[in-house]
């Protein structure tokens, strides 16, 4: 059961005027209007009512006595405006009772229907694309949309209605579906807490995203991964997929359909083990950024997408990499802001990996990072290296480029910056660390600890030779003392030789 969606039939509607504010020297009306199970209030002036009321009559025949008088004296005394609240609201009513199923555009803005009822949304929505669509279309700009216009538009799919409601062409369904099919790059912004001044939760109202046929960049933001539907007929043309503050898994948006079947498979996958399910892969998706979730581990819906180039999972949950060797194309990776504490073996998993960030991690050693031989860039910043030794781990990466260890406890180190550029010998000079490109005051330094660097080893070198020839040179070591203690008895026993026969 989907929660807080709009009713599928027409539903009851009321409006109220329930207070009254002064301001300034004029009086705003409040009204209070329920439609179905969703409730927003409006405020108006006497004005606007009688605005209102000059286009009714001229549009839709309005009796013009309906609405009450103008006053010019006393007008915002308290017993008038109370009465004239009551004479209002019943205005009000009748208009509605008089137009129960296609509310006339001037009322259905005055009673903002056009923000928080699906007719209204709808109407609004294909009227701005009558007018610009096509325009928009050509331009290839992003084009937003919110949850509550989508579920309104997917609610209104599903009624056995005519595509217009209120009669007027430029309000039709098909302008909204026309653009839809057509549409390339789309953003989808949600909200939390309840939609202006209405009861509506935006997150609670799911939407179909399969009216877009030729999508190739979506952003979704502030959704819930169950309010998406439709996620898996863009498989076939997306080629950017960007969900932020939605999600728990990667699996609820990559593999909607899990949840249906036990054991699945990606189509062209060998599998030893029965599935009840084929699921066709990303064909053209190369850049997926999941960043801002609350993801926990990367699982294995990661092998439908093994094109993607760019992946970015910062600011989420991760205590471990798994799951990555799936992404062949892989070449920028961001795992920053996670809860990484090591990264063993990582080129095991990240072969062909040249943009990596771990920044805001807990790393405390980067022994798995020593065979990274293709890594160009890398971010270490905000973790929890302290020793210098640890920087020797990846001194031997010949293609590294840009290192930063910034806001590391190795930061205090004196003569941070030389050291840490001396551990990489000869392409001191090609490393830009900390996005600080390396002077030549530090480069001559560099050669300094470099040289001597080599001199303690040539020492070290001298004192492990010289051990070992003084132990090659040491005579033989003397026989045992056991050996040596029975010579006397044997000399004796030789100058007696027949001391046992004499008693």
């Amino acid at each position: 059961m989907e929660p807080g969606p709009f009713p599928a039939e027409v539903p009851d509607r009321e409006v109220r005027v329930v207070g009254s504010e002064l301001v300034e020297n004029y009086t705003v009306y409040i009204i209070d209007v329920t439609d179905g199970l969703h409730r927003w209030t409006v405020k108006h002036r006497y004005s606007d009512f009688y605005d209102l009321h000059e286009k009714l009559t001229a549009e839709k025949k309005v009796d013009r006595r309906l609405l009450p008088p103008k006053k010019i004296l006393g007008k915002n005394s308290k017993s008038l405006v109370e009465r004239r609240q009551k004479e209002l609201e019943l205005y009000l009513q009748t208009l509605l009772q008089q137009f129960p199923e296609a509310t006339p555009t001037p009322l259905a803005c005055f009673l903002h229907f056009h923000l928080y009822e699906i007719n209204g949304i709808t109407a609004a929505l294909a009227e701005e694309l009558f007018h610009k669509g096509e325009q928009l279309l050509q331009a290839g700009e992003v084009f937003s949309l919110r949850p509550l216009q989508l579920h309104a538009v997917s609610q209104q799919l599903r009624l056995a209605k005519p595509t217009c409601c209120t009669g007027d062409a430029k309000t039709d369904l098909g302008h909204i579906l026309d653009f839809t099919c057509r549409l390339r790059y789309l953003k989808i912004s949600g909200t939390r807490g309840p939609v202006g001044t209405s009861s509506i939760q935006e997150n609670e109202l799911s939407f179909d995203l399969s009216v877009f046929k030729s999508l190739l960049q979506i952003e979704i933001s502030d959704c819930s991964s169950q309010q998406v539907r439709g996620l898996p007929s863009l498989r076939s043309s997306l080629v950017t997929l960007s969900i932020h503050r939605s999600t728990e898994s990667m699996l609820a948006i990559l593999v909607p359909e899990a949840s249906e079947f036990s054991q699945w498979e990606p189509e062209g996958a060998e599998s030893g083990c029965p599935v009840t399910a084929v699921v066709p892969v990303w064909r053209h998706l190369t850049t997926l950024d999941m960043s801002h979730n609350c993801i926990a581990a990367i699982d294995g819906s990661v092998r439908l997408i093994p094109k993607v180039e760019f992946l970015d999972l910062s600011y989420n949950q991760l205590s471990s990499v798994e799951n990555l060797q799936h992404l062949y194309n892989l070449v920028h990776l961001d795992l920053s802001y996670n809860s990484l504490r090591t990264l063993e073996a990582a080129h095991t998993r990240l072969g062909n990996i040249k943009t990596l960030s771990l920044a805001g991690n807990q790393l405390e050693n980067l022994t798995g990072l020593s065979k990274l031989y293709s890594l160009v860039n890398l971010d270490l910043s905000h973790n929890q290296l302290a020793q210098l030794e640890e920087i020797r781990n990846i001194g031997a990466l010949p293609c590294l480029e840009k290192l930063n260890l910034s806001s590391n406890p190795i930061c205090i180190v004196p003569d941070y910056r030389t050291k840490v550029l001396a551990q990489f010998g000869d392409r001191a000079a090609e490393v830009c660390l900390d996005c600080k490109a390396t002077t030549e005051k530090e480069l001559d330094t560099v050669e300094v600890l470099k040289a001597i660097q080599k001199a303690k080893e040539a020492k070290d070198r001298m004192s492990h030779s010289d051990r070992k020839i003084g132990e090659d040179s040491r005579p033989p070591a003397a026989p045992p003392a056991s050996s040596s203690s029975s010579l006397p008895c044997l000399a004796q026993q030789a100058a007696c030789p027949s001391q046992g026969n004499h008693k």
